[in-house]
C-alpha cells in the first residue's frame, strides 16, 4: 500500500482547487471538524475526502481504494453534501445492498449533518417493487374473493394491518416474509402506481419517496436500482438519473457484477408461470381475469401453464448442465436446442394471451383492473420479445445459458449477458462533463494504480489513489497458514477441514466466521461437526438453516459464543466490531468456477487476445474476494484476531505469493 503521503498515480489531477483545499483544510488536524467531540482527524481520511472534492469540484472522476478504517463515508459524503448544496448538483450514493443504504442514511447522513452544521434533505430509496402500494393494496382486499385463496387471505390481512401502521412501507420494515406471488399483488409497479393513480393524498409510500427523491440534495440508493433506472443519454454530461447528478459509488468492487446482470437478459421458468396465474390460476381458479370474467382469457391462461412447462422441459433435455446447474448454448448446442423446441407454441401463445390481456383491459370499466391487466399484458410481450432473442442468439458479444433454478434445481431461467461490459460502463459513467468516484476497501490486486480494477469498469483513464489502512494490522491481526491441509480434490479434504476447524475454533473459544466456497461443502461439513459443537454448548448458525442473513449476524452478535458457516454473501459487507467475532476461518481460497458459462465465456476472450486467462482474471478476482473476506476480522482500532487460510495451495503453489503479497502485513504462523 501506498502511504498517504505519496503522490497520486501518474496522470491524476491537482487537488489544489479552492473546494479540494477547503475540504482538506476541514478534515485536517487543525480543521473545524477536528474541534468536534468524538471526531478523530485520519491522514488517509483526509486526502481521500479531498481527492473526492478535487473530481467534484472539476467535473472529472476517480477511484480510490480507502482500507479498513480510513472512515470513506464520511470522506465522500461530506464534499458531496457541501458540493451538492451549493451548486444544486444532487447528489447520488450508491452501495451494493439495502442494509448498506439503511446503515448510510440513519447513521451516516445524521453525523454528517452534526459535523457540517448544515441543513440538507437526503432520501433513502429503493427499487419500486420493495414498497407496498396502497392502492393496489386495497384493490385486492376488495377483490379477494377472485384474486386469492382461503388460505392467502390471512397473510393479505396481516400486510394490511402492517400497512397501516409502517413509516416507510418497505419489505425490510415487514415483521414476516410475504409469499412472493401474494406481494406481487400488492407491491408498487411502473403502469399502476403512477403519481396519477397514487396522488399526494393517497398515502403511497413510493410516490411519496420519489417526490422526496425529486427535491432531495442526496438520494441513498443501491447499485441494482441505479442500473435499473440508468438510461442511455446521447448528450454527454445530461446526468445519470437527473439534470446534472454525480454519483459515488461505494463497495464498488460490486459494481461490474451487478452491471453484468442488468445490461443483460433473464427469462425464468418460475416467473413467466407467476405472470401467467397472476391473469387466472387453474389450481385455485383465481386470476385478474376471473374478475374480468374474460372466459376466452381464461381457457388461454389455463392451456399456457403446461405448454411452458413443456416448453422448458424439452429446454433442459438438449443441454448438458455442468454440476446439474448451467449449460452454455452455443454452437450444435445452439442448434439442437432451437431444434428441440421447434415444435413448441410457446411464443404464438404468448402473443395470443398477451393480446387477450389487452382485450379483457379494453372491456374493464374499473380503472385499477384495467391497469393490472395492461401491466401483465406488457409483461408477456417482453417475455416473448426475450425469448425469441435467446433462441436467436442475436446480440453480439454476449454468452447466452440456460440455468437450473431453485432448491431442488426443478426450475429452468434463460440468461445472456455481455462478456465484456468494460466499454459500455466507460460510455454510460465516464462521459466527459460528469462526475462518477468508485471507492472500496478492496480494488487491488497489488498494484497501487488499481489498474486491473479500473479496466473491469472502463475507467482506465480515470485517476485513481490506494490509502491504506490506518489500523495497526501487525498487533491487532494473526494470519495463521496450514501446510499440512489435503488439497480440495483430497479424499480426506473434508474430514481434514472439520478437524482444522474444530482446532481453530477452541483457539478462538467460537467467536468465529468459517466462511466456504461451496454451499455443499458447508452443510457436508456442518453435518460432520454438528456433535462437536453441541458437546462444546456452542450456537452453530449455518447458511441455508432457514434463518435469514441478518437473522444470522444477529444471533451471532447476540450469543456469545457462536460459531456461523457461510457462503459468498458472508465474504463482503458485514461489520461486527469488538469481541463477538474473534476469527475468520477461510476454507478455500476463493477462485471463481471456471465452468460457469460466463466466466468461461471471459476466459475465452482474454485468450484469443494473446493474454493469459489465469493471470489476467481468474487469480485477480480470488485476490479481491479473499481480501474481501479477511476484511471481515478487524473492524476497528481496538479489535483482536486471527485468520487461518486452510488451502494449503497459498503455500505450495507459485501463487501463493501473489495472495499473500497483497494480505495486510502481520505475524504469520505456518502449521
Amino acid at each position: 500500500m501506498i502511504s498517504i503521503n505519496e503522490e497520486l498515480t501518474p496522470g491524476a489531477p491537482p487537488v489544489t482547487g479552492g473546494f479540494a483545499r477547503e475540504i482538506a483544510e476541514l478534515f485536517g488536524p487543525k480543521g473545524s471538524l477536528a474541534s468536534i467531540r468524538g471526531f478523530e482527524w485520519r491522514p488517509e481520511q483526509q486526502r481521500m475526502a479531498e481527492g473526492v472534492a478535487g473530481a467534484l469540484a472539476d467535473r472529472s472522476h476517480f477511484v480510490v481504494e480507502a482500507g479498513t478504517g480510513v472512515g470513506k463515508s464520511l470522506a465522500y459524503l461530506i464534499p458531496s453534501v457541501l458540493h451538492a448544496i451549493r451548486t444544486g448538483r444532487k447528489a447520488l450514493i450508491s452501495t451494493h445492498t439495502i442494509n448498506l443504504q439503511e446503515q448510510l442514511l440513519y447513521k451516516d447522513v445524521p453525523l454528517v449533518r452534526g459535523l457540517i452544521g448544515e441543513e440538507f434533505e437526503a432520501v433513502l430509496l429503493k427499487g419500486r417493487q420493495n414498497y407496498v402500494c396502497p392502492t393496489r393494496l386495497a384493490r385486492a382486499l376488495r377483490h379477494g374473493s377472485d384474486l386469492f385463496t382461503t388460505e392467502e387471505k390471512p397473510e393479505l390481512e396481516r400486510i394490511r394491518e402492517w400497512a397501516a401502521i409502517t413509516s416507510d412501507g418497505s419489505l425490510s420494515d415487514l415483521p414476516f416474509e410475504p409469499a412472493q406471488q401474494l406481494w406481487a399483488q400488492v407491491c408498487s409497479e411502473q403502469h399502476l402506481c403512477t403519481p396519477k393513480t397514487c396522488g399526494r393524498d393517497s398515502g403511497c409510500f413510493y410516490q411519496s419517496a420519489r417526490r422526496r427523491a425529486q427535491s432531495a440534495q442526496v438520494l441513498v440508493l443501491n447499485h441494482t436500482l441505479f442500473f435499473t433506472l440508468l438510461g442511455d443519454p446521447e448528450d454527454e454530461g445530461v446526468g445519470y438519473l437527473f439534470p446534472d447528478d454525480f454519483v459515488i459509488f461505494d463497495e464498488a468492487h460490486t459494481v461490474e457484477q451487478v452491471a453484468s446482470r442488468h445490461l443483460g437478459f433473464s427469462l425464468s421458468q418460475y416467473g413467466l408461470r407467476q405472470s401467467i396465474q397472476r391473469l387466472y390460476n387453474p389450481r385455485t381458479r383465481k386470476g385478474l381475469l376471473q374478475q374480468a370474467r374474460y372466459n376466452e382469457g381464461i381457457s388461454t391462461a389455463a392451456d399456457l401453464i403446461p405448454e411452458i412447462d413443456r416448453f422448458f422441459d424439452l429446454i433442459a433435455g438438449a443441454c448438458t448442465f455442468r454440476q446439474g446447474r448451467e449449460c452454455r448454448v452455443r454452437g450444435d448446442q445452439s442448434a439442437d436446442l432451437i431444434e428441440a423446441v421447434s415444435g413448441s407454441p410457446l411464443s404464438e401463445s404468448l402473443a395470443r394471451l398477451a393480446d387477450s390481456a389487452g382485450t379483457a383491459a379494453g372491456k374493464a370499466e374499473e380503472e385499477g383492473l384495467k391497469g393490472e391487466l395492461s401491466e401483465v399484458a406488457s409483461r408477456l410481450r417482453t417475455s416473448r420479445a426475450g425469448l425469441v432473442d435467446f433462441l436467436s442468439q442475436s446480440e453480439p458479444g454476449h454468452v447466452y445459458w440456460v440455468e437450473r433454478n431453485g432448491k431442488t434445481s426443478s426450475w429452468c431461467s434463460l440468461h445472456a449477458a455481455p462478456v465484456a461490459v468494460a466499454p459500455l460502463l466507460g460510455r454510460l459513467l465516464f462521459r466527459e462533463g460528469s462526475t462518477a468516484v468508485m471507492t472500496s476497501a478492496t480494488l487491488s490486486v497489488g498494484s497501487s494504480e488499481l489498474d486491473y480494477f479500473r479496466g473491469r469498469v472502463g475507467a482506465l483513464e480515470v485517476p485513481s489513489l490506494q490509502l491504506g489502512s490506518p489500523f495497526d494490522y501487525s498487533k491487532q491481526m494473526k494470519l495463521h497458514l496450514v501446510r499440512k491441509m489435503p488439497e480440495p480434490k483430497d479424499p480426506l479434504y473434508e474430514e481434514s477441514l472439520a478437524n482444522w476447524i474444530s482446532y481453530f475454533t477452541q483457539e478462538s473459544c467460537a467467536r468465529a466466521f468459517v466462511l466456504f466456497t461451496s454451499h455443499r461443502t458447508l452443510q457436508s461439513v456442518a453435518a460432520r461437526m454438528g456433535d462437536f459443537f453441541e458437546k462444546k454448548g456452542w450456537n452453530l448458525i449455518v447458511q441455508g438453516g432457514g434463518l435469514s442473513r441478518s437473522r444470522m449476524l444477529e444471533s451471532f452478535r447476540e450469543d456469545g459464543e457462536s460459531v456461523l458457516f457461510g457462503t459468498d454473501s458472508f465474504w463482503t459487507g458485514v461489520d461486527l466490531p469488538g469481541e463477538a467475532l474473534s476469527s475468520v476461518i477461510i476454507t478455500r481460497l476463493p477462485f471463481v468456477t471456471p465452468d460457469h458459462p460466463l466466466t468461461e465465456a471471459k476466459l475465452e476472450e482474454i485468450e484469443s487476445a494473446g493474454g493469459d486467462p489465469f493471470q489476467t482474471y481468474s487469480l485477480p478476482e480470488a485476490i479481491l474476494k479473499l481480501r474481501q473476506g479477511v476484511g471481515r476480522l478487524i473492524r476497528s482500532s481496538k479489535d483482536r484476531g486471527s485468520i487461518v487460510i486452510l488451502d494449503s495451495r497459498i503455500l505450495s503453489r507459485p501463487y501463493g505469493k501473489a495472495f499473500l503479497k497483497a494480505l495486510p502485513e502481520c505475524p504469520v504462523e505456518i502449521a
